[in-house]
């Protein structure tokens, strides 16, 4: 969620914190500021709305060599600059990622020694309460508070009498950080620090970097020193500007044919000819350290995850229950601790994130494993929280994903939970090596497939024009079209504002039918051979109460020219892979109809790429 950068070094520090605050800008946030050492003093400067007016707010000659920066999204207080990070109380200036949880109780006991906020942040008061306990030895400050804290930070701080240094910390709220010749640099997100270096560390839980010029020392609550593993970014900076794209969502649903060949192809063993195995080429998951054991004595499943990760994980149910004839739940992650869920050493847990450190789906990793559960994480960062503390970890190569609305990050979990589907079938027994090679080729072949339905695109701009002063519409499907409904949807929802709502074809005519009325859009996925005439049957309902109709469906699919206003085709593929193209599809349904209501579309309101507050 909220954007931290910190610098400490031979560069002006006001340039690099409002760099990377642009840079982190995806993040999602409602105001910004930065604190900056000045001719021995900490100068704040913040800033309601974007970076760009904290910029023009920042003097020309503003030069430091110490700063920290913030882009802030409220959860303890509304819009304001006063709210706004960072926030200084006495000797101490800090920013903060995260919340509180307890910070009613300890401003009261604060206020009792006469220290009082005059902000209305849980934020403020962590200042409040480092002062109170500072007296010269910034590590007792920090240990001592932290045993006051509940909930999750990640905090950058600065005390006046300890110019250019600055200690950090976290709990749950990701940082990671790097040291080069110019200086030290800490972030939230690694998209920070790409211009300084391409080798990086994630900072541990209840440890504490102090950051100097010369370099960052690591030490745990006892005093050890540690050497965290440096880390080193795979893929090209570029991957992280748009590259001619009008907006990052665009780059990136272009991107997918790519993102599916890096996650992919790396897991795939070409069985030499002659071999037991004949020349098959089946998914192997040797090089994740994977092993196939994972999958033995496994009496139930469960998916833990949110939003767009968890849509994926509807699709992975479908597929593990067909193959695997296993039963399997997909759980909100946010509710999932909350449920006394049935966990045990012979059920395994998948969890899904795109960044690694959603604060929900971290919880519920943590209850599976102290209920004995296997655990099995699919997510896209390398090092993150959840990478760390699974298991074993399905590593997707989508690369970086700057925009809100996920787009490759979910053509990717996708792809992973295909491939698992796929071995755990072959290892069980399920599937022949045949039929498991057969459908690695089927996998393979949704690239191509993905490639030419990004050929369509200016079609798909023009059947959103009927679609920008829509204030409703519905997507219907069946089976795998009905789990991608949900994807849809969200999509739709999330950056054009239109309300959407995703329903089971079938279910039309138990209430939702009373909604259609003369005009009203439905989207209508017609994906699935075995379904088709059902699915048809339910266009039929909505097409007679006066719908407006979009039907995706596949080239070879008859349907009536009558029954939908327009009709997006997808390449013929078996009815299991469909969901791939049909999703593109949809992505830049929601992103052209975003784009022509003239909407901020990487960046919508209100919301935040990762999100690591529950």
């Amino acid at each position: 969620m909220c954007g931290i950068i910190g610098f400490t070094g031979y560069l002006n520090s006001a340039e690099v914190l409002l760099q990377g605050l642009s840079e982190l800008e995806y993040r999602g946030y409602d105001s910004a500021g930065i604190a900056c050492l000045r001719d021995g003093k900490v100068e704040i400067i913040k800033e309601v709305g974007k970076v760009s007016s904290l910029h023009a707010k920042v003097p020309a000659d503003f030069t430091s060599s110490c700063g920290i920066g913030h882009t802030r999204w409220a959860t303890h207080g509304g819009v304001t600059e006063v709210n706004a990070h960072p926030h200084r109380y006495g000797k101490v200036t800090l920013i903060h990622n995260g919340i509180i949880e307890n910070y009613h109780e300890l401003a009261e006991e604060l206020a009792k020694g006469g220290r009082f906020p005059v902000s209305e942040t849980d934020t403020e008061i962590a200042a409040l309460l480092l002062d109170s306990l500072y007296t010269g030895d910034a590590y007792a400050a920090i240990k001592e508070a932290c045993n006051h804290l509940e909930g999750a930070y990640g905090f950058c701080i600065m005390f006046d009498d300890q110019p250019e240094v600055i200690y950090c910390i976290r709990k749950g709220s990701p940082l990671v950080a790097t040291h080069t010749d110019e200086g030290s640099v800490i972030a939230s997100d690694m998209v920070a620090l790409l211009r300084y270096s391409k080798d990086y560390f994630v900072l541990p839980e209840f440890h504490i970097a102090k950051m100097t010029k010369d370099a960052i020392i690591v030490t745990d609550f006892e005093g050890n020193i540690v050497n965290p593993e440096i880390m080193t970014v795979t893929w090209d900076t570029t991957a992280a500007q748009k590259n001619g794209y009008k907006h990052f969502m665009a780059k990136e649903i272009h991107e997918q044919p790519e993102a599916l060949r890096r996650t992919i192809m790396p897991r795939i063993v070409k069985h030499a000819e002659g071999s037991e195995l004949g020349g098959l080429s089946l998914p192997d998951f040797t090089a994740d350290n994977i092993p196939d054991s994972l999958f033995k004595d496994v009496s139930r499943i469960i998916i833990t995850a949110c939003g767009t990760a968890m849509h994926a994980g509807m699709m992975g149910k479908i597929l593990f229950e067909r193959l695997l004839r296993k039963p399997v739940t997909v759980d909100i992650a946010s509710e999932f601790r909350y449920e006394d869920p049935i966990l045990d050493e012979n059920t395994l847990v998948i969890t899904v994130s795109q960044s690694g450190e959603t604060a929900d789906t971290l919880a519920a990793l943590r209850l599976a494993r102290e209920n004995g559960a296997r655990t099995l994480s699919i997510v896209n960062v390398k090092g993150s929280s959840i990478a760390r503390e699974s298991d074993y970890v399905f590593y997707t190569h989508a690369g970086p994903e700057i925009a809100v609305a996920s787009t490759k990050a979910y053509t990717a979990q996708l792809s992973a939970f295909y491939m698992i589907a796929f071995r755990f079938a072959y290892v069980l027994g399920k599937i022949t090596a045949k039929e498991c090679s057969d459908y690695m080729e089927g996998l393979l072949d949704v690239i191509p497939s993905i490639e030419e339905v990004l050929k369509q695109e200016d079609d798909v701009e023009a059947i959103s024009h009927h679609l920008v002063k829509a204030e409703n519409l519905f997507f219907i499907g069946r089976s795998l079209d009905y789990a991608l409904t949900w994807e849809g949807s969200i999509k739709l929802k999330e950056i054009t504002y239109i309300h959407s709502e995703a329903y089971a074809a079938g279910e039309l005519k138990h209430g939702t039918l009373s909604l259609i009325t003369d005009g009203t859009p439905v989207i209508a996925l017609a994906t699935q051979s075995h379904v088709l005439s059902k699915t048809l049957s339910n266009v039929k309902e909505v097409r007679a109460r006066g719908a407006f109709v979009i039907c995706v469906t596949t080239k070879d699919a008859v349907i009536e020219p009558t029954l939908c206003d327009f009709r997006i085709d997808i390449p013929r593929t078996d009815d299991i892979f469909a969901p791939f193209s049909a999703a593109v599809i949809l992505q830049m349904i929601a992103y052209h109809t975003a784009s022509l209501r003239g909407l901020d579309v990487d960046q919508p309101r209100n919301l935040a790429k990762s999100v690591t507050v529950e």
